[in-house]
C-alpha cells in the first residue's frame, strides 16, 4: 500500500504524525504520505512541523515517510498562491481539497486546482469532463477515496478517468483509526467504484510514480 492522502493531529487527525506513520507501518503500508489540510493560517506551521520527521526518528520507523499538505476551503483564486507556498516551504506534494458533496467546497475549486499545478485533487465529486480532460493534460491525479462521504462519487470520477484516459489515484484520506485500509479493503472500494481489481495495481503504480519523484527531489525518508 501506497497512500499520499492522510492526516495528523496536526490538522483534523486523531494521531501524532509519528504514530499515524506507526499504526500504518502496521497495516502493512510501504509507503505513507502525510497532508494535513492548510490555508494561509497555518501553512507555515504545519508543514515546517511535518519536515522535522525527517530531521528526527523517522529512519529507525521501518516505513517511508513523504510530507505533503493539502490545501483545504480556501477561496479559488487563492489555490495557485498557496501550492507556490507550500511547495516553497518544502512540502513533496500538493492536494487539493476537491469538490466533495459532502461538504460546501467553492464551485470551481477543481478547476483552480488543476491549473494551479496540484499533485492530487482529492475527492472531486461530481466532477465535470471539462476538468477532467484537462486533469489528463496536465498530469494531474484524480483521487479515488477511501473516506466515507467522500467516496459517494468515486464511481462517477472512476468512469469518466477511464474514457477520457485521466490518471487515478487511490488514498484513504485517513484521519484516525479506523481509517487506513489494508490492502484487501482498499481493492474492494476500488472494485466497488466500478473498475477492476487490476486496476488497482495502475493506480497504486501512479502512486510509485509521484514517490519515485519525490525520491529523486530528496523530500523524503527512507
Amino acid at each position: 500500500m501506497i497512500d499520499l492522502h492522510t492526516h495528523s493531529l496536526l490538522s483534523d487527525g486523531e494521531f501524532l504524525p509519528s504514530e499515524l506513520a506507526r499504526r500504518a507501518k502496521m497495516k502493512g503500508y510501504r509507503v505513507i504520505g502525510i497532508s494535513d489540510h492548510v490555508d494561509e493560517t497555518n501553512i507555515e506551521e504545519v508543514i515546517p512541523s511535518l519536515l522535522k520527521l525527517l530531521k528526527g526518528r523517522a529512519s529507525e520507523m521501518g516505513i517511508e515517510i513523504v510530507v505533503g499538505a493539502e490545501i483545504t476551503h480556501v477561496p479559488k483564486g487563492l489555490i495557485r498562491e498557496l501550492t507556490g507556498v507550500a511547495r516553497k516551504l518544502g512540502a513533496s506534494y500538493v492536494v487539493v481539497h476537491g469538490e466533495t458533496i459532502t461538504e460546501p467546497v467553492e464551485e470551481g475549486t477543481n478547476r483552480a486546482a488543476i491549473e494551479a499545478g496540484c499533485d492530487i485533487l482529492a475527492h472531486p465529486g461530481l466532477i465535470e469532463r471539462e476538468d477532467v480532460v484537462l486533469a489528463r493534460e496536465r498530469g494531474v491525479f484524480l483521487e479515488i477515496s477511501g473516506r466515507r462521504g467522500h467516496a459517494f462519487t468515486n464511481g462517477h470520477v472512476a468512469r469518466l478517468a477511464k474514457e477520457i484516459g485521466a490518471p487515478l489515484i487511490f488514498n484513504t484520506d485517513a484521519h484516525g483509526s479506523g481509517d487506513l485500509l489494508a490492502l484487501p479493503d482498499a481493492k474492494k472500494i476500488v472494485v466497488g467504484a466500478g473498475l477492476l481489481e487490476e486496476d488497482f495495481s495502475l493506480l497504486q503504480k501512479n502512486a510509485f510514480s509521484l514517490v519515485e519523484r519525490i525520491r529523486r527531489d530528496g523530500h523524503h525518508l527512507r
